[in-house]
């Protein structure tokens, strides 16, 4: 009898086995984006893809989201990668992604339906066979906790709030008073100054780095080495990939000639972690193998290393924790940044980001038009 039962199954199975290669054989399934999958199919698919979410999210600890600097990244973001498909406050969803198959989601109202940490995983690793992709950068676990964080804000999110939150638009008297870009050059300056501002400074919140007043030099090289994945970013690549060296050139210029952008707000911190800060900065910490920073982010040093004076805080931080996790870049002088901040405690990260945010930037610095070609190289040395 147990044969006979096995026996039974098994030629069921078998049976069922054939008949779906039969049929998959056939060709009378249409694949076509104009046929909805048939109800218990989109049922099937549809708990298997939501119950895949969850339990591949389960651990992951979220970050404090309510950060309205990573609120600001992930509005910029949402702007150029998923605004297209999925419309945004001010626009609706594009036609063409609405004949997608299937259609990806209006997402206001349906950010509810999940976690914190299932956006974040979502986001990070995109979903199979729906057109949603994966984050353009793997490297960088934390650029997809900015997105998660905006979209927790997006449900009944006004468009005002929208535009002010994903295009920071300056007021008139942030405006650079002169550019001599123009064409592709101004388009591409338009795009930067969603998140930078025309004159560098960006926002407040140091949501984005500040970069009126850099070197054309480290601009440049910047920009080519997101533009190469050599510094990963699922934010900068997508949107400077396509810029030719000229472009970057000019834009680098551009923003090298803003030495007149108002500061940023001085941040608050205790003497003891500010003196901490200073020591780092100009003597560096011998026995841990820390050397000062100075050493190479001085106003007399290489081109290619950025000015650290009056940079933001938060991002200083952040790019220091990226360095000694080695997920910031990998090239020759990112390594040799990357064996610099090994050993940094998170109490020397704030103090030394906390030192240098309050530090005023220099005003009179000479503009400069354009990198020069012979001294820029690779950029790994930025912090």
């Amino acid at each position: 009898m147990i044969r006979l039962l096995v026996g039974l199954v098994a030629g069921l199975a078998a049976t069922g086995l054939a008949g779906a290669l039969l049929f998959a054989w056939s060709g009378l399934y249409s694949v076509a984006a104009t046929k909805e999958h048939w109800p218990p199919i989109r049922w099937f698919l549809d708990m298997a893809m939501r119950n895949s979410v969850e339990t591949h999210a389960l651990f992951i600890e979220a970050p404090d989201l309510d950060d309205l600097a990573l609120i600001e990244r992930g509005a910029a973001h949402f702007e150029n990668g998923c605004a297209p498909c999925h419309g945004a406050p001010d626009a609706p969803r594009n036609p063409v992604s609405q004949r997608m198959m299937p259609p990806p989601p209006d997402l206001p109202g349906r950010v509810a339906d999940w976690k914190p940490r299932e956006l974040y995983w979502v986001t990070r690793h995109g979903l199979r066979y729906t057109g949603m992709p994966a984050w353009p950068a793997p490297e960088r676990e934390d650029e997809p906790w900015a997105v998660a964080a905006f979209l927790l804000r997006l449900d009944g999110m006004s468009a005002e709030e929208y535009r002010r939150l994903a295009f920071a638009e300056a007021p008139p008297a942030r405006r650079a008073r002169l550019t001599e870009l123009a064409g592709r050059e101004e388009g591409a300056l338009q795009t930067c100054t969603r998140c930078h501002g025309r004159d560098g400074a960006g926002s407040n919140t140091g949501a984005f780095p500040r970069l009126s007043g850099q070197r054309a030099a480290y601009l440049y090289e910047s920009l080519r080495a997101f533009a190469s994945g050599e510094r990963p970013s699922g934010m900068m690549q997508p949107v400077v990939a396509g810029l030719d060296e000229d472009t970057m050139r000019a834009l680098s210029g551009h923003y090298a000639g803003q030495t007149n952008a108002p500061s940023p707000p001085v941040p608050e911190a205790e003497p003891a972690l500010l003196e901490l800060g200073r020591s780092l900065a100009t003597a560096g910490d011998p026995q841990a193998g820390v050397p000062a920073c100075s050493g190479c982010h001085g106003p007399d040093n290489d081109p290619r290393y950025p000015s650290l004076d009056g940079q933001h805080a938060g991002y200083i931080g952040d790019q220091l924790r990226l360095w000694r996790t080695g997920t910031r870049a990998d090239t020759p002088l990112s390594r040799i940044m990357g064996a610099a901040v090994r050993t940094l405690t998170e109490e020397q990260i704030r103090a030394v980001s906390l030192h240098y945010a309050r530090i005023r930037p220099l005003q009179a610095a000479p503009p400069q038009a354009e990198p020069d070609k012979a001294a820029t190289g690779d950029a790994g040395g930025e912090p």
